[in-house]
């Protein structure tokens, strides 16, 4: 959540999209709801990646993982650069399994999954997919390539910011800054 959301202006001047509340309830809030209830282990850690929103908003994300049990870390990517990069901020907490999750894109899915696969992207085919990431599949439905808002249509299957590995310290160790 370190973007600014410029489309939300002036509610994000102060505020990261994500803890904008939707139904009375922070955006964030609602997906840490949903994963941890889908995930059969103990969530020991919910790490958050933010910008520059001062220690206010700090302390009520980590507020949100401490009401689920889990100790909050706060990660800052003062210059984003993309997703690798923003998940190379929390390098610290790549441990074990790691789930990662887009915090701002409500969703509705089952998150029940086996924890021993090597890793999971969670997608869904849309009619559009030229403003999406996209993944290539095989006949098996392993992914082959990954395509980022292509103009010429590849796939269907729009990535939607959620993912699952089993060993967070591979990941770290192949995110290159």
């Amino acid at each position: 959540m370190a973007g600014r959301g410029t489309r939300l202006r002036p509610h994000t001047l102060t505020l990261p999209k994500p803890l904008i509340p939707i139904a009375g309830k922070p955006m964030v809030q609602r997906i840490v709801e949903d994963l941890t209830a889908g995930y059969n282990g103990k969530v020991e850690e919910i790490a958050f990646i933010t910008g520059d929103f001062g220690k206010d908003v700090e302390q009520e994300l980590v507020s949100i993982a401490n009401n689920f049990g889990a100790e909050g870390r706060i990660y800052h990517q003062t210059n984003p650069q993309g997703v690798a990069h923003a998940i190379g901020c929390a390098s610290e907490s790549l441990n074990g399994n790691v789930f990662i999750a887009f915090s701002d894109t409500l969703f509705r899915a089952d998150f029940h999954f086996d924890t021993n696969e090597e890793g999971i992207i969670w997608v869904k085919k849309v009619d559009d997919p030229s403003s999406f990431g996209v993944v290539k599949t095989d006949s098996e439905q392993f992914i082959t390539d990954f395509v980022e808002k292509s103009p010429v249509f590849v796939s269907d299957l729009a990535i939607v910011g959620l993912y699952y590995v089993r060993e967070g310290e591979y990941l770290r160790d192949q995110i290159k800054f």
